[in-house]
């Protein structure tokens, strides 16, 4: 049996995973940008705070993921599962989408504020209406940067029973040696690859619609 054969016979589960793993990701990122975005808003206009912040969601990323998802399935609210793949995700997503928010909303020109400011409009006013949408391109390529970044841990996730592609990679590698192994190990494998660059599309896409002219 080759990979297309495996594909033909059994497009339903490749399909099916495909999904689940798309969910879990969205998911997960939904969540790292409500957290990351505010945290970025809270803390940008304050040093020691910022660099804190940046620190703590940083060394996230330095956990491995096996280990990440050992200590996690120990809490008794998550346990094995979904949940505990989502909020391991939402972890590791969090440092791109706080640096770049940070970044981007520091990176706004002080005079534009200052003169929103003039005319009266108040702190929420100028960061929703003006530095926002100013730093918004550079927000959302820390969205992205974070979406590509999980996909491939969400594999993982299999390992603690999780949704996605990740189940016909070690069930792939499990059969290692039997003829019918590597096909099913490479589904999962250009599987995930392929959602990558399906997903980086949309959010593209979704990022030059939301951005306006003067800044694409």
């Amino acid at each position: 049996m080759n990979l297309f054969d495996y594909l033909v016979d059994n497009w339903r589960t490749v399909l099916d995973l495909t999904i689940e793993h798309a969910l879990i990701v969205l998911a997960s990122v939904a969540v790292a940008t409500a957290i990351g975005v505010g945290l970025a808003i809270a803390v940008y206009r304050h040093r020691t705070a910022r660099e804190l912040v940046l620190r703590a969601t940083g060394l996230i990323l330095t956990v491995p993921s096996l280990a990440m998802y050992a200590v996690l399935i120990t809490i008794p609210a998550l346990g094995i599962g979904a949940t505990s793949v989502l909020v391991a995700l939402s972890l590791y997503a969090l440092m791109p989408i706080v640096r770049n928010t940070v970044t981007g909303l520091r990176g706004v020109d002080p005079s534009i504020v200052e003169a929103a400011q003039g005319m009266g409009m108040g702190r929420w006013q100028r960061l929703w209406r003006i530095e926002m949408p100013l730093a918004w391109p550079v927000v959302m390529t820390g969205i992205r940067v974070s979406l590509l970044l999980i996909v491939g841990i969400a594999a993982l996730g299999s390992i603690i029973n999780g949704p996605g592609l990740g189940e016909l990679i070690f069930r792939g590698l499990s059969g290692a040696g039997r003829p019918f192994a590597l096909p099913i190990a490479l589904a999962g494998f250009f599987g995930v690859i392929v959602l990558a660059a399906l997903l980086d599309a949309v959010f593209g896409l979704f990022a030059r619609l939301t951005t306006s002219r003067g800044l694409r």
